[in-house]
């Protein structure tokens, strides 16, 4: 069935050509990242087994506002692959944009101790 590019968004796109180039292993698993308008989940996913290894969300993260929120998940999460032993990521930021909640997850994420 071919899809016209009309019923395709750009963040659909853009999401398809990243995930073209990034897989997840068992030794570099992928940081998938996800921003609804209320918040902004993650999971790190082995894709050869097709596994969920660990997910984190900004639903129960501290902080005032979104920003600090997002990077309060993302050092969670981190934390959470450190005692695992999962050092490095690729980051899959799912077609969003770098900026705003998306940066402030990956660089909480920095600060948990994750390589990407």
């Amino acid at each position: 069935m071919k899809i016209s590019s009309r019923t395709i968004s750009n963040r659909d796109r853009r999401h398809r050509r990243i995930r073209a180039k990034i897989s997840g292993t068992a030794d570099m698993p992928r940081l998938c990242v996800y921003k609804s308008n209320r918040y902004v989940t993650a999971q790190i996913i082995d894709d050869e087994k097709g596994a969920t290894l660990i997910a984190g969300s900004t639903q129960n993260a501290k902080g005032k506002g979104m920003i600090e929120k997002s990077r309060s998940a993302g050092k969670a999460l981190a934390e959470a692959a450190v005692k695992l032993k999962i050092k490095k990521v690729a980051f899959d930021r799912g077609g969003f944009i770098y900026t705003g909640r998306v940066k402030a997850f990956a660089e909480g994420a920095r600060e948990g101790g994750l390589q990407f």
